[in-house]
């Protein structure tokens, strides 16, 4: 069995991917753009710098047997160079390629007859008219990668506001695309785990974001039970669509009028499945794992009828030195993760927490009063 595991990332979804390797007696390298990331905390097997780096690259992936990545950004030409000298990437640098641009996503999942909201690329002559004719008055402009929890989105209501996102958005990606506004009901959100011999689905969860981030996960959600197994299947067909293996997140919207639609994937480890850790037999963390060295995956089944996970977002603008956990671990239902990260920002994700229970109402309720006692 391979057993040095290449991560490329060392932010909190690296470090909670590390732990569950240690728990398989797993080695773990973190190459990470500066030193002391959540990740690089926890293993001595910390490389500074970043892919673009030739040689650094050259030895990180010679001490590693497999390489997997903590999230899309990564240029999927650098992963290529990867699989060319010999060495496995899980998510492939194809499978990559198909999801780290959300309009070639998009046309991706489109072309496998799934259902997505309506979108246009947005072209150098592209106007706020012509677009309002095609998506209606209110529609989204998007950057078409390196867009996450809010950051590369803008809703546009006008031509002013159409301006004024071109301008923004293009200093930080040069390539935009325009996408219908969907008056959803709820947002739900699924984890498929895939290897080359199984597929398993965890429970359909519903989200709730904060300012664009999510910030709330319930599961499972409180939706029909054919409603969650048509999101399953339609989350195993988007993960088939673009060949994957690993673990991927999916996010979907429910409409008014109950049509479900695919909002975005990505091929990794997710926030709508912190509460796994605690919350399942199997967490994703450590299906995660086992996916990428095409073990046998771990049962998704939840341990208890409920979990709420809320993200602890940053409330302050500061070093994280002093972090007062008295209060909130006064309460011995909690699981709480603090991800170790130097400095907070407000609306940064820093942690999370979870509650089990029988009864959704009063998790909840617990839950939201945990999060109310922790200034990070």
């Amino acid at each position: 069995m391979k057993k040095r595991i290449g991560i490329l990332g060392g932010g909190q979804l690296a470090k909670m991917s590390t732990l569950a390797a240690y728990r398989l007696g797993l080695t773990v390298n973190i190459l990470e753009k500066e030193k002391d990331s959540p990740a690089g905390k926890i293993t001595p097997n910390e490389f500074i710098g970043w892919v673009d780096d030739k040689k650094l690259l050259k030895e990180f992936i010679s001490k590693s047997d497999l390489i997997t990545l903590e999230n899309e950004f990564i240029d999927s030409q650098y992963l290529k160079w990867i699989e060319e000298r010999g060495k496995e990437v899980v998510p492939s640098s194809r499978t990559i390629s198909l999801i780290q641009d959300k309009l070639i996503q998009k046309h991706t999942f489109e072309k496998s007859g799934l259902p997505v909201p309506k979108f246009y690329d947005i072209k150098s002559y592209t106007n706020y008219s012509e677009l309002s004719q095609k998506l209606g008055q209110t529609f989204l402009i998007k950057s078409r990668k390196f867009g996450y929890d809010g950051y590369g989105n803008r809703t546009i209501k006008n031509g002013i506001d159409f301006q004024e996102a071109l301008q923004t958005l293009t200093a930080r990606h040069t390539t935009l695309m325009a996408e219908e506004f969907v008056n959803f009901r709820k947002e739900l959100a699924v984890m498929i785990v895939r290897t080359k011999k199984e597929i398993r689905t965890y429970p359909v969860v519903e989200t709730i974001q904060k300012k664009h981030i999510c910030h709330i996960v319930i599961a499972p959600a409180q939706i029909p039970e054919k409603v969650s197994q048509q999101i399953k299947e339609l989350g195993i067909e988007a993960v088939k669509s673009i060949n994957g293996y690993g673990i991927f997140g999916l996010e979907f919207f429910l409409t008014q009028d109950d049509k479900i639609l695919i909002n975005e994937i990505a091929p990794r480890p997710h926030n709508s499945g912190h509460y796994s850790i605690e919350g399942c037999i199997t967490s994703q963390f450590e299906n995660h794992i086992r996916s990428v060295l095409d073990l046998p995956l771990g049962s998704t089944e939840m341990v208890k009828p409920f979990a709420v996970m809320i993200n602890l977002l940053g409330k302050v603008n500061k070093s994280t030195n002093e972090v007062n956990l008295n209060n909130v671990l006064m309460n011995e239902e909690i699981h709480l993760h603090i991800y170790g990260k130097n400095e907070s920002r407000i609306g940064r994700k820093m942690g999370h927490i979870t509650i089990l229970g029988d009864n959704l109402e009063e998790v909840l309720k617990q839950a939201i009063k945990a999060d109310s006692e922790i200034i990070i």
